[in-house]
């Protein structure tokens, strides 16, 4: 006799597949339905098919805007990942330094991203901030607003500050996770600190880092909030990252179907690089497990 199962359980799911659907799903085919027509009013459509992603992919001002967002996101990769290491290493194990220490990391990823770009214009102004003030009166010319090597600093600095707290809890957690015995077989051996961070501490770290570069990627590649607030892409465009250039396009221009495009070309590229981690992730462990 075939056993009967049971489906009730699927009323119990039923609720988050609707939630998914409203939420994700819906708005996404919103948008595709956008991206292949033309719009003249009185809601009113027309199709034109692939034509606002050819121009898109096309566009110049796509292409810089992308440029710029690969260089900042490269920018801040750089220097987060090391300095989350090195300060993860730094970092007492035990005791209530290590618990003070872990509070104080996770205080930046505390403040909302709004706050963040509030603080750091506040701060960078010359007139009223602490730094454009000393840097002022140490005859720094130091100017956001109006120079776009400074606008940069700026915002990769603020960025920096703000998010290399996650690599440092994330480097510590792996670091945390290597037994002592580890250590004490390197100390029996001789083995010098670099021996001991090259052959012990980074292969144990190297999955969190995998973890850590993605999350920062995904962020970084899709910032928004910090660097309207305190550049708002400028001056010019030197700071004008695919999500404000997309803003602009959508908001700004009232450009529905090319702004429909451009984010989806902007999702496919974010989701593109998860797949390509995901992979490299699921190929370590993989050859971990043989």
């Amino acid at each position: 006799m075939q056993k009967q199962t049971n489906q009730k359980a699927w009323f119990l799911v039923l609720p988050v597949f609707l939630l998914v659907a409203f939420s994700a799903i819906i708005p996404l085919m919103t948008v595709v339905n956008y991206s292949v027509q033309d719009s003249f009013g009185n809601n009113e459509f027309y199709w034109v098919g692939s034509e606002w992603f050819v121009e898109i992919l096309n566009s110049e001002r796509f292409h810089s805007a992308l440029g710029r967002q690969l260089m900042f996101s490269g920018l801040v990769l750089a220097i987060e990942v090391p300095l989350g290491i090195f300060i993860a290493l730094s970092m007492p194990k035990k005791g209530w330094a290590a618990s003070a220490c872990l509070v104080l990391m996770a205080l930046p990823l505390l403040i909302p991203w709004n706050v963040v770009g509030t603080i750091w214009q506040i701060f960078a102004r010359e007139d009223i901030g602490l730094l454009g003030h000393t840097l002022a009166a140490l005859g720094i010319d130091y100017n956001y607003t109006q120079d776009a090597l400074a606008a940069w600093v700026t915002v990769v600095v603020m960025d920096v500050w703000h998010w290399t707290s996650l690599v440092v809890l994330l480097c510590y957690a792996g670091l945390s996770s290597i037994p002592d015995a580890f250590y004490q077989a390197a100390k029996i051996d001789g083995a010098s600190r670099w021996a001991v961070f090259r052959y012990i501490q980074l292969p144990k770290m190297k999955r969190v880092l995998l973890i850590a570069v993605l999350l920062r990627f995904m962020d970084s590649f899709m910032i928004y909030t910090e660097p309207f607030v305190v550049t708002g892409g400028g001056p010019g465009n030197a700071t004008t990252f695919l999500s404000i250039d997309l803003v602009k396009m959508a908001i700004g221009q009232f450009d529905l179907g090319p702004a429909a495009a451009f984010s989806l070309v902007y999702f496919l590229i974010v989701l593109l690089v998860s797949w390509v981690f995901y992979t490299v992730v699921t190929a370590q462990d993989a050859e971990a497990g043989k």
